[in-house]
C-alpha cells in the first residue's frame, strides 16, 4: 500500500456566464461571490485508486492514465467533499478533452466524445451535507473493436447556484482529473528527446531559456522539469529554475518549454547548463554550455551532452486491468490552477 497527496481545491463562487473549472493539480483558492456574500467554500476531488504498474508515475497519482486493450473495463475510485458550511448537489459525469496547441483542452458542458462514451460515473448526483464527502465511481469499457490511439477525457464533479428571485447572478465550478487513455494490442510507448536550448534576453534585459522538445512515443506528455545554471563568471553558480508547467504534447508533435523568473542582472556568460525534462517515468536531460545574448537577442546553446532514458511500458493493459492498489490521501493546501 503506498500514499500520496492528491487533494484539489476549488472556489465555490463564478459570474453567472462563467465557471470556474480547476483538475489535474492540488489546488485552493478563496472567493467571494458577486452578490457579495463571503466565501462560500469549495469542493475537493482526489483519486483513491491507480493501477499497481504506476505506481511509480507521478502523471497517475493525479490523474486517470492508462494504456489498454481493446475490450478491457478498468473502474477508479475517487472522493468528492464539500468543504463548506451548507449543503450541496454535485453532479458527476465524463467531457471531452483534447490537445491543442500543446495544452490540455477540455469542452465546455457535457461535449461528448469516443472516450466519454465509453465512460460512467456512478452515482451521477451526490447530495453532500456541510463537510461531508463520500466515493464515487468511474468504469471505463473499452469496446472489443475499438481501433488503436489515445484518448482524453476529464471525469469531473460539478456545482453551482442558479440565479434566483433575490440574487440575478448565478454561480457554477467544476473540479475533476483528466483521463489519458492509450489503446492498443501491443505495449505501450512514450519517449521524447531535447533537440536544442536556446538563451533569450528580452528588450527590457530579462534573461530566459526556451527549450526545443519533440514527442517521439506514442503517448501524450506533460512536460515539467528544472535548468541548473553554474560555472559562470567568476565560477558563479546562478542555482536551479523551474520549468514553466503546462506544455502537453500530443504524440509525435513538438513544442517549446520556458524557463522564466531569471535574475535581470545575471552576467552574459558563458555559463554550464543542465535541462531536465520528465513527463511521468520519461526522463531526459541535456548539458550545454550558453552565452545569454544582448537586450533583444538571443543565441543557440552548444550542447556538450545528453542523457535519454526512455521507459517502455509493456504489458501494462493487463496488468492495469487485474486490478487497482488502494492510495490514502489527505487534503493539503496548494494554489495552482487547473490547466497548468
Amino acid at each position: 500500500m503506498w500514499r500520496r497527496n492528491l487533494s484539489l481545491r476549488v472556489p465555490g463562487a463564478a459570474l453567472a456566464a462563467l465557471a470556474l473549472t480547476f483538475l489535474g493539480m492540488p489546488g485552493a483558492a478563496a472567493a467571494t461571490e458577486a452578490n457579495g456574500s463571503s466565501d462560500p467554500g469549495y469542493v475537493g476531488f482526489r483519486l483513491l485508486e491507480a493501477p499497481l504498474v504506476r505506481r511509480d508515475d507521478p502523471r497517475a497519482l493525479k490523474y486517470i492514465v492508462d494504456h489498454l486493450k481493446p475490450g478491457t473495463v478498468i473502474e477508479r475510485r475517487f472522493e468528492v467533499a464539500n468543504k463548506s458550511d451548507t449543503g450541496r448537489a454535485v453532479k458527476l459525469y465524463a467531457g471531452a478533452a483534447g490537445i491543442a496547441d500543446n495544452q490540455f483542452a477540455f469542452a465546455e458542458g457535457r461535449k461528448p466524445n469516443e472516450l466519454t462514451r465509453w465512460t460512467s460515473v456512478k452515482p451521477s448526483v451526490l447530495t453532500l451535507g456541510a463537510w461531508e464527502k463520500t466515493e464515487a465511481k468511474v468504469t471505463i469499457k473499452v469496446p472489443a473493436t475499438a481501433t488503436p490511439g489515445e484518448r482524453y477525457a476529464v471525469v469531473w464533479a460539478e456545482s453551482g447556484t442558479p440565479p434566483d428571485e433575490r440574487h440575478n447572478i448565478g454561480s457554477i465550478m467544476r473540479v475533476g482529473t483528466r483521463v489519458y487513455l492509450d489503446i492498443s494490442d501491443s505495449g505501450e510507448y512514450a519517449d521524447f528527446r531535447i533537440k536544442k536550448i536556446v538563451a533569450l534576453r528580452s528588450k527590457d534585459g530579462r534573461p530566459s531559456i526556451v527549450a526545443q522538445v519533440h514527442n517521439t512515443g506514442k503517448r501524450a506528455l506533460d512536460l515539467r522539469g528544472k535548468l541548473h545554471l553554474w560555472d559562470g563568471p567568476g565560477g558563479l553558480d546562478a542555482g536551479v529554475h523551474p520549468v514553466t508547467e503546462g506544455t502537453t504534447l500530443p504524440p509525435g508533435g513538438s513544442g517549446r518549454v520556458r524557463v522564466e523568473g531569471l535574475n535581470r542582472s545575471l552576467p552574459t556568460g558563458p555559463w554550464a547548463a543542465r535541462l531536465e525534462l520528465e513527463s511521468g517515468m520519461v526522463r531526459h536531460s541535456l548539458s550545454a554550455r550558453l552565452t545569454f545574448p544582448e537586450p533583444g537577442g538571443m543565441s543557440t546553446a552548444w550542447m556538450v551532452s545528453s542523457s535519454n532514458r526512455p521507459y517502455w511500458y509493456t504489458g501494462v493493459g493487463l496488468l492495469a486491468s487485474s486490478g487497482a492498489v488502494l492510495l490514502l490521501f489527505r487534503y493539503r493546501s496548494v494554489t495552482r490552477h487547473l490547466k497548468t
